[in-house]
């Protein structure tokens, strides 16, 4: 089984956990959003400034590996043409989910965010890419296919995590609550755990992790013709990861295709 088909797997048994990100958004928000008050995240815990939302009413936006029945409705509501793209079948049935519910038109395809071929070129007006990328080996594809889908004058608007937090051991963190430095970057689960620990992982259907570098996360953008625009860092929305409580756990871009 390929580390794609794992992932998949386990988005979607995680899909019907108690996960903050499988969690599908209320009537309230939605009525909310149709109200124009509404916010989205791309990171943990800080929404997306406003700054960075134009009026998004009638924008063809692509919600990219962001299903769970959030993100997509909500822009939907605020009245949006949203395509919801994911990996995970549960997650795109969250989002289907609030749509047959709340009466909104969402377009969900299943697929692999590094391949968006079955959209054309200069599709979109903006895309949503929420922190996600840490479940694929190489994200300088996904950017050039951002790239390709989007429009002139477009934006995209990602999240990421910050590759430092992959310099230390989970589990060491887990059982003791301390940070110890185990592992040299860039981090892949396959490449830096043992044998057996990647099999325990494997064996409980956790999702494989990649953390990425800087340099492929915003250069990567800049390189596929991208503009950054805007960023900015963010913590873990609480107090249980302790790498939160000295440096933040993720950074948001903002990025025009000119």
């Amino acid at each position: 089984m390929s580390y794609l088909e794992r992932n998949r797997h386990s988005w979607n048994v995680g899909a019907m956990s108690t996960s903050v990100w499988a969690q599908p958004v209320d009537k309230a928000t939605i009525d909310a959003a149709r109200d124009g008050n509404w916010e989205i995240f791309l990171t943990p815990k800080t929404p997306v400034p406003k700054a960075w939302l134009a009026d998004i009413r009638g924008k063809r936006i692509l919600c990219l590996a962001s299903g769970g029945g959030q993100q997509a409705p909500i822009l939907a509501a605020a009245g949006a043409a949203v395509v919801s793209f994911d990996l995970s079948d549960e997650q795109l049935r969250k989002d289907q989910i609030v749509a047959t519910r709340e009466r909104l038109s969402i377009q969900c395809v299943q697929g692999v965010m590094a391949n968006l071929q079955c959209f054309p070129d200069k599709c979109f007006d903006l895309i949503v890419h929420p922190a996600s990328n840490v479940f694929v080996k190489a994200v300088d594809v996904v950017w050039r296919e951002c790239f390709r889908v989007v429009r002139p004058g477009g934006t995209l608007l990602s999240g990421f995590m910050n590759p430092a937090m992959f310099l230390f051991d989970h589990d060491e963190v887990e059982s003791t609550g301390q940070l110890v430095v185990r592992y040299s970057l860039p981090y892949s689960d396959e490449e830096s755990l043992s044998e057996n620990r990647l099999k325990a992982k494997i064996e409980t259907g956790q999702p494989l992790e990649f953390s990425h570098s800087l340099t492929s996360q915003i250069g990567g953008q800049t390189d596929a013709g991208f503009v950054i625009t805007g960023l900015y860092e963010d913590h873990w929305y609480d107090d249980t990861w302790p790498f939160s409580t000295y440096s933040p756990v993720a950074i948001a871009t903002k990025a025009t295709r000119p």
